[in-house]
């Protein structure tokens, strides 16, 4: 597996067009499984779902007064919400038939992120707990109260991304946006499912979160590191702007 590094919190949709981009040289065969560990800037990443609702324009306005900014991402699910204090990871993985193993993919990402937090002395478990934001029954909570982790999952041809953010820490950040935003899409969910790892024990940073993804990635795979080069970087960058959406 190839590990990439690299991160542009400043230019929103750059992550996505990378996903993306990746993603299809995974399926074309032109890069072998590929991950991406980063720390994200202030965004709100809408799915699919989201796009397509009434409410869809309004939620954008309550992202960016918020402070965040809003952007459309691969996988889908409902709005999911990125800062400094999380961790994003964008996984694109070669596949003969993808939509054969869209569970056992779920079950194996979710469950290497489960096995992370143990690492971190942090219990936890794979499933939806009720009135999460960004519900999925794949999503890692601590004791079935508070949501650590969302994952979601997007298949081409011959690859599929499975792309999701870990909360480490500042889950007011979290709230800051979530609360005026889900209020906007008109969507039911409990503000004290939401939480960081640093709720559960204080300490924790963005590397020591970074360190345990890696290790539980070697466990599994073996791992070349390398940053990704620039062509790459400006070919995503000019399609970046699709995934922004219009200011009204």
């Amino acid at each position: 597996m190839l590990l990439l590094g690299g991160s542009w919190p400043d230019e929103p949709g750059l992550d996505t067009a990378l996903s993306k981009l990746i993603l299809e040289k995974v399926s074309v065969g032109e890069m072998p499984a590929t991950m991406r560990l980063y720390v994200p800037g202030r965004e709100v990443a809408f799915g699919k779902r989201d796009t397509v609702t009434p409410h869809y324009a309004a939620a954008v306005l309550a992202a960016r007064q918020a402070g965040f900014a809003p952007v459309e991402r691969l996988a889908g699910g409902r709005a999911a919400v990125f800062s400094e204090h999380t961790i994003a990871f964008s996984l694109a993985l070669p596949s003969a038939d993808p939509r054969t193993t869209i569970y056992e993919r779920f079950e194996q990402i979710s469950g290497l992120i489960v096995d992370a937090f143990w690492r971190l002395g942090v219990s936890s478990a794979i499933g939806e707990i009720p009135g999460e934001y960004c519900p999925g029954e794949f999503s890692v909570h601590h004791d079935r109260r508070i949501k650590l982790m969302g994952v979601g999952q997007r298949l081409a041809r011959r690859a599929t991304h499975i792309g999701g953010v870990i909360a480490v820490n500042r889950t007011d950040l979290l709230l800051r946006a979530l609360i005026p935003v889900y209020r906007a899409l008109q969507l039911e969910w409990r503000p004290t499912t939401t939480g960081s790892l640093g709720d559960i024990q204080q300490g924790i940073g963005n590397d020591d979160v970074i360190a345990a993804v890696k290790a539980e990635l070697a466990e599994h795979f073996d791992i070349a590191r390398d940053r990704i080069d620039q062509e790459m970087v400006d070919s995503a960058r000019a399609e970046a702007a699709r995934y922004v959406p219009a200011a009204e």
